[in-house]
């Protein structure tokens, strides 16, 4: 069965003389896409699919409309014999004879974006979509091509961005991800290598100074010693705080969709949402004391944290459950931190940081804390790590005042 239709629409808005203009309507795994034909016609001069004889040119049209389906249907049966799984955006140039140079960013963007939605990455796509509405305002709605990326145009959109109160750490994230975006474009042909902008505007330089990022063991250990009996409305954040840090790190996305199920024996098995690489993680006792508090709140329900409501639940709206939980998490963060009397900004990301950090402290190697950590690769270990290695090579400095 043919998962990829094909229908002739009027389409909802019409112009100053109440004509609507007619369309080719692609439909591939629920998402939509609509091509003008660069026909228009009033509502009654249209039904079925077909011009009605009320149009005067209906005869004519209708071959043309059908020849429009042919040519539509014999594009997807090549694509699908080449067993291409083909765009909307892909479908579209074919049909309308658009070359790869045409394709304007903010469609790619769009293409990307549900690509994203429809595999289950929210959180990303969520980000390219931060990333293209920021782009949009400072092109003023222009259409832009991937030549048009330009390492001026980059350093201009970086002003623009300053002016908008945007943080390096800000701007850092929406040139990686429209750096992704040119990357994607680039290995599907759509845009050249010749005008790839990245090689000398470098990101690399929006790294600037920030606080510290990790608690020390001590600080921990303040927090530990907090009597969370005294603060009720702060108890989950307290566990999810123990959780997460004893359990190497783990993200607070990836905290939310902990089952029941996943605990097996002494072990806690679960695949990284990010990576989707499989964790098995040893049970230590602040973790097992957490499970026992919530297995004894018998809350009849498969996931291990009250963070998830529904027993089903989309990927969309595990997004902004998300969000909202996470907001609500590092607000109660920054309460404990103060009864603990912890002067460092706490967030879910500190505690990942703080994992990462405490290990090194310890004396494990850096490849253990990646491996454990589930890095792609050492790199990304060493950037969490960076800070702590400066601080000791600052402090072995220091004995040199002691000669």
């Amino acid at each position: 069965m043919r998962s990829t239709s094909i229908k002739i629409v009027m389409q909802n808005k019409c112009n100053s003389e109440g004509l609507y203009p007619i369309a080719l309507r692609i439909t591939k795994s629920r998402k939509k896409r609509e091509i003008g034909l660069g026909f228009r016609c009033y509502p009654d001069e249209f039904e079925n699919e077909r011009f009605t004889k009320k149009h005067k040119l209906h005869k004519k049209r209708n071959l043309i409309l059908s020849e429009q389906v042919l040519k539509a249907l014999t594009i997807i049966d090549n694509f699908e014999a080449n067993k291409i799984n083909f765009t909307l955006l892909e479908f579209a140039n074919k049909f309308t004879g658009t070359t790869k140079d045409d394709i304007l960013v903010f469609d790619f963007f769009d293409e990307i974006i549900n690509d994203k939605v429809k595999s289950g990455k929210t959180g990303n796509a969520r980000v390219y979509k931060d990333t293209k509405n920021s782009l949009l305002k400072f092109a003023n709605n222009r259409a832009l091509r991937f030549n048009d990326i330009s390492v001026a145009f980059l350093e201009k959109y970086e002003v623009y961005l300053r002016e908008n109160n945007n943080s390096d750490g800000g701007i850092a994230v929406k040139m990686r991800q429209l750096r992704a975006l040119y990357n994607d474009a680039l290995n599907r042909g759509i845009a050249k290598e010749e005008f790839y902008p990245f090689k000398k505007y470098k990101i690399s330089k929006l790294k600037g100074k920030t606080a510290k990022r990790a608690l020390t063991i001590e600080d921990v250990k303040k927090f530990l010693k907090i009597n969370i009996v005294e603060y009720p409305h702060l108890q989950n954040s307290f566990n999810y705080f123990i959780f997460s840090y004893y359990c190497r790190g783990m993200n607070f996305i990836d905290l939310m969709k902990l089952k029941w199920s996943n605990i097996q024996g002494e072990n806690i098995f679960y695949t990284r949402s990010k990576t989707n690489k499989q964790f098995v993680i040893k049970i230590l006792p602040p973790v097992e004391n957490v499970l026992n508090y919530y297995k004894g709140l018998n809350l009849n329900s498969k996931y291990v944290f009250p963070l998830i409501l529904s027993e089903s639940i989309t990927p969309a709206q595990l997004e902004n459950r998300k969000m909202k939980t996470l907001k609500k998490f590092n607000k109660d963060l920054k309460e404990l931190s103060t009864i603990a009397g912890i002067e460092s900004n706490v967030t879910s990301y500190v505690i990942r940081h703080s994992y990462a950090t405490n290990m090194k402290f310890l004396g494990v190697s850096s490849d253990i804390i990646s491996q454990s950590m589930g890095h792609s690769n050492l790199e990304i270990t060493q950037s969490y790590l960076k800070e702590f290695e400066n601080d000791i090579l600052d402090n072995e400095n220091e004995k040199l005042l002691t000669l």
